[in-house]
């Protein structure tokens, strides 16, 4: 049991393993999850430290493809279906995630301005993650047929 109880979490410990698994050079070797989803957290001050506007760089976009895949995987625990996540940018942070079960697009979440992608805490990620996740499992039990095709 770890001193924060958000860190025993399925959603927690799924973005621990997405993360570990884009680290091809073993930089998150040997480190905590907390250390691990650090980027994930934007304080008021790290925010006021991106500028408004600008291009993500491939590690932001890392970070919101593996935010979007625990959420899939997490579809795929549940409902026992293959969940696929689509994530589709422009060069200026500026696109759509999708996460689809079949033929029933689950998840639709428009991004924008994904350079600044981050979350208050990992509760806040946590709770966001859950309402997509609520969502997508209402769909799914609404239109079973079509998540089933």
């Amino acid at each position: 049991m770890s001193p924060d109880p958000i860190l025993d979490t399925d959603f927690i410990k799924e973005m621990s393993r997405q993360m570990r698994a884009l680290d091809t050079y073993g930089t998150y070797a040997g480190k905590s999850t907390t250390e691990v989803l650090a980027p994930f957290v934007l304080t008021k001050e790290r925010k006021a430290d991106i500028p408004l506007v600008g291009d993500p760089d491939e590690e932001t976009v890392a970070r919101v493809k593996a935010f979007y895949n625990a959420i899939a995987v997490l579809i795929e625990k549940e409902c026992k279906l293959l969940a696929v996540p689509l994530v589709h940018l422009t060069h200026e942070g500026f696109g759509r995630a999708l996460i689809t079960v079949g033929k029933l697009v689950t998840v639709d979440k428009t991004l924008r301005d994904v350079h600044r992608f981050g979350f208050a805490s990992l509760s806040k990620m946590k709770d966001e993650a859950d309402k997509l996740l609520a969502v997508a499992i209402e769909r799914i039990g609404q239109h079973s047929a079509v998540a089933g095709m």
